[in-house]
C-alpha cells in the first residue's frame, strides 16, 4: 500500500493507495475518509471514475467557498436535509446548526467530512481493505451522544468497491451516513448526460421549494424521473428515491462510450441521486479537467432526508449502545458482460 503525507493545521493528511488483484485501484484520504480516485480496468486500460482534486489541500479549501461539493467524502452525522435543523428526540426539542439557509444539511458546519480520521487497519492481498475511525463528541453540531464511527473500504474480486459503516452511540441520537463520490464512467472529460440511469424505485419523496421533504411519497408512474428502464441522466436532479430493493440492487449506470456498467447495491431504504454540483474555479480539479454541473452523478445511499420529522418515514434514530451498520457496493462490469 502506498502512503503519502501532507501537513494541515489540524493534523496530517495522508493518502492511501490500494491495488486489487483485478486491477482496480483506490486512493483515499484520512481527511473525511475521502475517496480521491477509483480506477477501474476496462479492456487493457483504467478509467478513474470519480471526480476530485489534485491536491489534498483543495479538499480542505473546498469547504471554505460556500456550499462545498463534498467530493468523495463520508457525510454525517446526518446526510441530507433536516428542516430548520430541528427534530424531537425523547420529548426533547433539539436545535442543530444551520448550514443550508434555514436548514441543516450533511452534518452541519463542520461534519464528519472535515475531520481527520484515525487509521484503524489495512490489509493487502487479493482483496485489499482499509478502515478509518472517528469519535464524534457529545453535542457536536448539537447532536446528542458520543458516537464512534468506523468506515471500511474493500476492493473485491468481483470488481467492487464495498463500503461498510459501523457506529455506536453513548446516547440515543440521530445517525445517517453516506458516501458522496461523484461518478462518471467516461472519466473527467465526460458528461454524465451521455450515460443512462436505471433505478429500482417506485416512489420519490415530494419536496418543497427548498428541496426539503414534505412527508409525502409520490408515485413514479408517468413521472419524469421514472428510471425503471434505462434512460439518459438528466441535466439536474437532487431527489430522494424510495428503493424497492431486489437482491439489494438500487441503481445502475451505463456508458456505451467506455463500455462500462456500474451497479449500486445497498441495505439502505433511500437513494439520493444528485447531478448539478459546482466547483469554485480557484480549486484545481484532477488532470486540469474543467468540471461543470453535469460532470458527475452522486448515489447517496442513506435513510430518508428529514426522517425524524415525519412519522411515516423509516426511523433514523440510533439508540444508545445499539449497533449501526450500513453496507453499500459499487460494482463495475464490462457492458453486456
Amino acid at each position: 500500500m502506498k502512503i503519502s503525507e501532507n501537513s494541515y493545521p489540524k493534523g496530517y493528511i495522508k493518502e492511501f493507495v490500494l491495488n486489487s488483484k483485478t486491477g482496480m485501484q483506490l486512493s483515499v484520504l484520512n481527511y473525511g475518509a475521502t475517496i480521491t480516485s477509483l480506477k477501474v480496468p476496462v479492456e487493457g486500460r483504467t478509467i478513474d471514475v470519480v471526480l476530485g482534486f489534485d491536491s489534498p489541500q483543495d479538499y480542505v479549501s473546498s469547504f471554505e467557498f460556500g456550499l462545498a461539493p463534498y467530493f468523495g467524502a463520508v457525510v454525517g452525522r446526518f446526510a441530507g436535509r433536516i428542516r430548520y435543523g430541528q427534530f424531537e428526540l425523547n420529548d426533547e426539542q433539539i436545535q442543530l446548526s444551520k448550514n443550508y439557509g434555514d436548514h441543516h444539511i450533511h452534518g452541519g458546519k463542520e461534519g464528519l467530512s472535515q475531520k481527520i480520521w484515525d487509521l484503524v487497519s489495512f490489509s493487502e492481498g487479493d482483496e485489499p481493505s482499509i478502515s478509518f475511525a472517528l469519535k464524534s463528541p457529545h453535542l457536536e453540531e448539537n447532536f446528542p451522544g458520543e458516537v464512534d464511527v468506523q468506515v471500511t473500504y474493500t476492493l473485491t474480486l468481483k470488481n467492487e468497491l464495498e463500503i461498510q459503516y459501523k457506529a455506536k452511540s453513548t446516547e440515543d441520537t440521530l445517525l445517517n451516513l453516506t458516501q458522496h463520490s461523484y461518478f462518471n464512467l467516461d472519466g473527467h472529460q465526460g458528461d454524465v448526460t451521455n450515460q443512462e440511469l436505471k433505478l429500482n424505485a417506485s416512489q420519490i419523496l415530494e419536496t418543497d421549494s427548498e428541496n426539503v421533504p414534505t412527508g409525502k411519497l409520490m408515485s413514479l408512474e408517468k413521472h419524469p424521473f421514472d428510471f425503471s428502464k434505462p434512460k439518459a441522466v438528466p441535466l439536474h436532479i437532487d431527489d430522494a428515491f424510495v428503493l424497492t430493493l431486489e437482491h439489494n440492487l438500487a441503481a445502475e449506470l451505463f456508458s456505451t462510450k467506455s463500455n462500462l456498467h456500474m451497479k449500486v447495491y445497498t441495505n439502505q431504504p433511500c437513494l439520493q441521486v444528485y447531478v448539478g454540483g459546482k466547483v469554485n474555479p480557484k480549486l484545481k480539479t484532477k488532470s486540469n479537467s474543467i468540471y461543470h454541473t453535469t460532470s458527475g452523478i452522486c448515489f447517496e445511499t442513506q435513510a430518508f432526508p428529514d426522517a425524524p420529522n415525519h412519522k411515516n418515514f423509516p426511523s433514523a434514530i440510533l439508540n444508545k449502545d445499539e449497533n449501526y451498520y450500513q453496507n453499500t457496493k459499487f460494482q463495475f462490469n464490462i457492458l453486456d458482460a
